[in-house]
C-alpha cells in the first residue's frame, strides 16, 4: 500500500501589528506618536490665524460703534452706530474718502498690471536665455529685495523732484513698477512652466519671439502672474511711506496716507476716531472681494506634462 502523507500546511505570517501565534497583536505603542505630533503645527497655525483675524474682528465690531459707545462699551460688544458711521463717513469734506478710496484702487490697480508685465517679461528674459552677465543682472535684482523700502524713498524723492514729477500720481507709480521680488518669482515659475521644447517648437514653426512669449509663455505663466499681481496689489494698496513722502496735495493722498491725517486729527477732534475706524474696515472689503475673485485663476498648469523630456 502506497503511503499518502498529507501535503504540509503552509501558514501565512502574521499581520502587521500581530505576533506569531496570537490573533491580534499589542498595537504598536508608537503609532499615536505621529499624530499626536502633528496636532502641534495645526494648533500654532489657529493661534497664528486667530492673532492675525483679532484686530480684523476688533475693527469690524468697533465700526458698528458710536463715538461714546467705542470708549464706553466692551470691546468685543456690537454697537448701534454704524449706519451713523458710513453717513458721517461720506459726508466728511465732501466725501474725500471716496476720493481716498478711488486713488488707492488707481495705484494698486494699475500700479500692479504694470509690475506684473515688467515681472513676466523679466522673469521670462532670464529663464529662457542664455546670455553674458545674465546671473550677475538676477544677483543685482535680488539684493532689492533685501533692500529696505525706508533706505531708497528719500533718495526716490530727491530724484522725482528734480525731474519736477514731485506731488503727482506718477511719483506713486513708477517706483511701483519694478518689483525684485516679482522678476523672482517670474523667473522661478517661467524655469519650472515653461519647457524648452515647446519654445524651440515654436521657433522651428516660424512664431517670433514676442508671439512665442505671448502665445506660449503667457498663458503657460498664468497662475505665476496672479500671484504676482495678488502681491503687488495688496502691497501698493497697503503702501503707506512712498505716498506720504511724495505728496502734498490731499486730493491725491491714497486711502492709507488719507486715514492717518484723519488719525492725526483725532487727538483734538475725538469724533473722528469713529471715521478713522470705519474708514479702515471699508479698505479692507476690496482686498477680500479681490481674493474670492482672483482665487479661481490659481489653477494647476494643465500644459506641464504635455512634453516629455
Amino acid at each position: 500500500m502506497t503511503d499518502l502523507t498529507a501535503p504540509p500546511i503552509r501558514t501565512a505570517p502574521p499581520a502587521a501589528g500581530t505576533s506569531q501565534g496570537t490573533s491580534q497583536g499589542r498595537p504598536v505603542s508608537g503609532a499615536s506618536r505621529p499624530r499626536r505630533i502633528a496636532l502641534l503645527p495645526t494648533a500654532a497655525l489657529l493661534l497664528g490665524a486667530l492673532y492675525c483675524l483679532l484686530p480684523v474682528a476688533w475693527v469690524v465690531v468697533a465700526a458698528t460703534k458710536s463715538g461714546t459707545e467705542l470708549f464706553s462699551t466692551f470691546t468685543f460688544l456690537p454697537g448701534s452706530g454704524f449706519g451713523d458711521n458710513l453717513a458721517d463717513l461720506g459726508a466728511y469734506r465732501d466725501g474725500i474718502y471716496w476720493r481716498w478710496m478711488a486713488n488707492s484702487a488707481f495705484y494698486a490697480g494699475f500700479g500692479a498690471v504694470l509690475s506684473t508685465v515688467v515681472s513676466a517679461v523679466s522673469g521670462y528674459a532670464l529663464a529662457i536665455y542664455r546670455f553674458r552677465g545674465r546671473e550677475t543682472v538676477f544677483n543685482v535684482l535680488l539684493t532689492g529685495v533685501l533692500m529696505p523700502p525706508v533706505i531708497l524713498a528719500i533718495p526716490q524723492y530727491l530724484l522725482l523732484a528734480k525731474t519736477g514729477m514731485a506731488d503727482t500720481y506718477l511719483s506713486v507709480l513708477l517706483p511701483l513698477v519694478l518689483s525684485p521680488y516679482g522678476v523672482y518669482l517670474g523667473r522661478i515659475y517661467a524655469e519650472a512652466a515653461i519647457p524648452m521644447e515647446l519654445v524651440e517648437a515654436g521657433r522651428m514653426d516660424g512664431a517670433g519671439e514676442w508671439r512665442i512669449f505671448w502665445r506660449i509663455a503667457v498663458p503657460m505663466m498664468s497662475p505665476g502672474l496672479v500671484t504676482i499681481f495678488l502681491f503687488q496689489f495688496v502691497a501698493i494698496w497697503n503702501n503707506f511711506l512712498l505716498p506720504y513722502i511724495m505728496l502734498g496735495d490731499d486730493e491725491k493722498f491714497p486711502m492709507t496716507v488719507g486715514l492717518y491725517t484723519l488719525l492725526a486729527q483725532g487727538s483734538a477732534t475725538p469724533a473722528l476716531y469713529t471715521l478713522v475706524i470705519t474708514g479702515a474696515m471699508l479698505a479692507v472689503v476690496p482686498l477680500i472681494a479681490l481674493f474670492l475673485v482672483i482665487q479661481r485663476f490659481w489653477s494647476l498648469d494643465l500644459l506641464s506634462g504635455a512634453v516629455k523630456s
